[in-house]
């Protein structure tokens, strides 16, 4: 039978931290996890505008800036946060426009990889459980990873081959975490999910003609962000779920469905470019995990 969110235990004492939690995926992870008992921290570059969706969420949702295309925002947010339970990252931007970070990384890449991995690591000590970070069908649309050219300064920009770039980093990190987590002998865990395809607001920034018709399309052949957030839900939440495996929908090709063992490519499975992903990470943000 295929795992629904009926099947969470009461989260009564538990601390969630969600990135990019005001809206999508983010936003139905919040709620979820509010009307279980848990109390859930909206890590959002945005706070204004993501305090009215925290207040009309019942139970104990709280509001945070956190700018993960700034790496001084990442450590204040840092700094400021006290001990919780799972950090779920799930912030992220898709086929955006060439443009760079406060700190002049590419942006698809800064955000959804590289401020995500400082943000990991500067709250590592904090987290009492498990780390969840969100991958993408689109990960197995690159052919490789530049790991000596991430930042675009020699090769030409393609948006979807960038996006495609950052959701293949993210699998890695995940994984190359979980490796560290094993050989260091904690009990913290490491998850890379992908919720398939959802009709989110992530379908709407291109700013091409097609932003217009991105949404009605992905309702037909993806799914629901509340069914979308199953995966994330799943991995934060189940147990016994395991760290090694890929979690996600397989049903259309990963579009949709329930959450399942998901297959992932060749090249994500590379453990010599996990290890150089991370090197170049820790090298480009400064930050340095202590496990």
């Amino acid at each position: 039978m295929a795992w629904k969110p009926s099947e969470i235990s009461d989260q009564s004492g538990r601390t969630f931290v969600i990135t990019g939690a005001n809206g999508g995926l983010g936003e139905q992870t919040t709620k979820v996890l509010a009307s279980k008992g848990a109390t859930v921290i909206m890590a959002c570059r945005n706070a204004a505008k993501a305090q009215p969706i925290a207040d009309a969420i019942d139970g104990d949702v709280r509001v945070a800036a956190l700018d993960l295309a700034d790496l001084a925002s990442v450590r204040e947010f840092a700094e400021q946060t006290g001990e919780f339970d799972v950090l779920i990252n799930n912030a992220g931007l898709m086929n955006v426009p060439f443009s760079r970070t406060k700190d002049g990384f590419e942006t698809q890449w800064g955000v959804n990889h590289l401020g995500h991995y400082a943000l990991t690591g500067l709250l590592l000590d904090k987290i009492r459980d498990r780390v969840i970070s969100l991958a993408s069908i689109a990960h197995k649309q690159t052919p490789k990873l530049w790991v000596d050219d991430l930042n675009y300064e020699n090769r030409r920009y393609q948006r979807n081959l960038a996006y495609a770039q950052s959701k293949l980093s993210n699998l890695m990190f995940a994984r190359e975490l979980q490796r560290r987590f094993t050989e260091a002998g904690s009990a913290k865990r490491s998850y890379g999910v992908h919720p398939g395809v959802s009709a989110t607001d992530l379908f709407a920034k291109t700013e091409t003609p097609i932003d217009r018709i991105s949404k009605p399309f992905i309702r037909i052949v993806g799914q629901s962000p509340a069914h979308a957030a199953y995966s994330s839900l799943f991995a934060a939440t189940s147990p016994d779920a395991d760290p090694t495996v890929y979690w996600g929908p397989t049903r259309w090709f990963g579009s949709q469905g329930p959450v399942e063992p998901s297959p992932s490519s060749k090249l994500s499975q590379d453990q010599e470019m996990w290890r150089r992903l991370w090197e170049e990470s820790e090298r480009l943000t400064g930050v340095v995990y202590k496990f």
